[in-house]
């Protein structure tokens, strides 16, 4: 990654920002791979202080005024952090009319719809309605070339941090990392032994694994609205998987997401061969600590893929304990890009691999500003492949919710509905204590639809 201007100057793109590049190059008038969140804020806001906490975080986040260039037709595209590119707080009052909130909502709506061209454009928006005698929505909006989920929470908490300072109630913190920084650091990755020692580990995964589909760039369809439903998981949901995450020993986001793992395995016509034993799962990694990126909201996010074994006979208990090993080896490696994997796979330019289906556990705290109730709300993560699962909550498991995205190439609406009443029940069951000395033959079940395997064998003919 040559050429990086640590003062102010062009700089390159990274492997995750080039894909959505070439993305954009394929779809440039459609308005995808947009990430979204609004901030509901009610109590005692000083107004004031929040509009200077908004002001400074998005100041620190360097890479919210990125504006990228590409020369030429064939030339690399370049970036530059341009400090007057950052893009500017809003504040629309709308506390006066009949459904403030919902009036609130509907501008998001028209904003996340609307197209951004990455070569003219301000990438990220920032607004703040006021909904209320003292109730306000953050909304916060950006592209997915520059930042992710887990960017735009840390946004969210540098806020908080900075509001509570202005009252008075907490230390100023620690800004922001630049963003050459990151790429910086990244370049000494990529010229030191632990990238060969990652990439060998890689080479050697894929060179056993099997079932990874690959997408065509021009065959994504951004047109047909694909199935999405969010519900609330029970407090007692949130107990249980505390209390056999202990019991096994492990974290609860693994365990949460090994389970769903074996629901998709017995329960999701065509994530796996008929005979298989083994299904590949895809899951993203933060791939932020021990970086300069623990602290930099940015896009960092990986997505690799997860060669899960199931052995019918193994007892529960056993099943996560070995899967979660596996994942911590991985897990070493996971700085390693898939984009560069898919280079050394050979993917030809304008494809990718699939990554359905897929589990996303994002266990963030929710922002805490001094004197008020907050609470996240998320209204776009980008477009996601095939069939996805998304359990956001707290850090301690509390306020969960699940999330399941469906392509309706590939999950009729009835199948789509049944995912999210079975789904729960599944993960309930699992969660009872006796279960983690039962056979895996006796917990998953199986579940094939005819309609399924037949479109997925249209999507995917070799």
């Amino acid at each position: 990654m040559p050429d990086i201007d640590l003062n102010g100057g062009w700089m390159p793109l990274t492997l995750p920002q080039l894909d959505f590049w070439e993305e954009f190059t394929f779809h440039p008038d459609q308005p995808v791979s947009t990430v979204a969140h609004f901030i509901d804020i009610d109590g005692d806001v000083d107004v004031d202080a929040l509009k200077r906490a908004i002001g400074q975080t998005i100041r620190e986040a360097d890479i919210l005024s990125a504006r990228f260039h590409a020369p030429a037709e064939c030339a690399a595209p370049r970036q530059i952090c341009d400090p007057d590119f950052v893009p500017e707080l809003s504040v629309v009052d709308l506390s006066d009319q009949p459904g403030p909130i919902s009036a609130a909502k509907d501008h998001m709506k028209r904003d996340l719809k609307a197209p951004l061209d990455l070569r003219r454009d301000r990438l990220s928006a920032h607004i703040l309605y006021r909904v209320g005698r003292s109730r306000y929505l953050w909304y916060i909006r950006a592209h997915h070339i520059i930042v992710d989920g887990y960017g735009l929470a840390l946004i969210e908490q540098r806020c908080a941090e900075l509001y509570n300072h202005f009252l008075g109630q907490a230390d100023a913190g620690t800004p922001f990392h630049p963003f050459a920084g990151f790429l910086t650091e990244e370049d000494h990755y990529q010229k030191s032994s632990k990238w060969q020692k990652d990439r060998a580990y890689w080479a050697d995964y894929f060179a056993s694994a099997s079932g990874i589909d690959v997408l065509e760039r021009g065959d994504e369809d951004y047109g047909e609205p694909g199935f999405h439903q969010t519900t609330p998981l029970p407090k007692e949901f949130s107990k249980a998987l505390l209390a056999s995450a202990k019991a096994a020993d492990l974290g609860w986001p693994d365990l949460l997401t090994l389970l769903s793992g074996l629901y998709i395995f017995g329960a999701v016509p065509a994530a796996r061969n008929e005979d298989s034993s083994t299904l590949t799962l895809w899951l993203p990694f933060m791939s932020r600590w021990g970086s300069v990126g623990a602290n930099l909201p940015a896009l960092l996010v990986n997505i690799l893929p997860f060669e899960m074994k199931v052995h019918r006979s193994e007892r529960l208990l056993d099943f996560l304990t070995r899967s979660a090993d596996e994942l911590r080896r991985q897990r070493r490696h996971s700085r390693f890009r898939i984009e560069q994997i898919s280079k050394d796979q050979g993917l030809a330019e304008g494809s990718r691999y699939f990554f359905s289906p897929l589990i996303n556990v994002l266990p963030f705290k929710s922002p805490a500003f001094a004197g008020c109730q907050t609470r996240r709300n998320i209204l776009d993560s980008g477009p996601a492949d095939g069939f996805n699962l998304t359990f956001r909550g707290e850090d301690d498991a509390s306020a969960m919710s699940l999330a399941i995205d469906a392509d309706p190439a590939m999950t009729g609406r009835e199948e789509f509905e049944r995912h999210m009443s079975e789904l729960p029940a599944f993960l309930s069951r699992l969660l009872k204590p006796d279960n983690l000395q039962r056979p895996l033959r006796n917990l998953i079940g199986e579940n094939r639809s005819a309609a399924f395997l037949e479109a997925a064998a249209q999507r995917f003919p070799y």
